[in-house]
């Protein structure tokens, strides 16, 4: 998979998690929150043993999860 596609998905998968956890964050800070929701929701699906393929669907919806947990913990540490 090329960086480029990594970006979006990151993008996506931030956005949601900003827009679900009714939370600000702009280009940037979708991106970083997407990005880190991907590692975390990849490694929690291979520690669980989720079988993954790899397809486009497939990494939005585990970046999106990773996101939305990451934010979560994010929010409930620092504020």
């Amino acid at each position: 998979m090329s960086f480029i596609f990594w970006i979006i998905i990151g993008l996506i998968a931030g956005a949601v998690a900003h827009r679900v956890l009714n939370s600000r964050g702009g280009f940037f800070g979708s991106l970083v929150v997407g990005l880190l929701g991907a590692l975390v929701g990849g490694e929690l699906a291979h520690i669980f043993r989720l079988n993954v393929t790899g397809g486009l669907l497939d990494q939005l919806v585990v970046s999106t999860l990773g996101a939305i947990l990451f934010l979560y913990l994010w929010k409930k540490v620092f504020n």
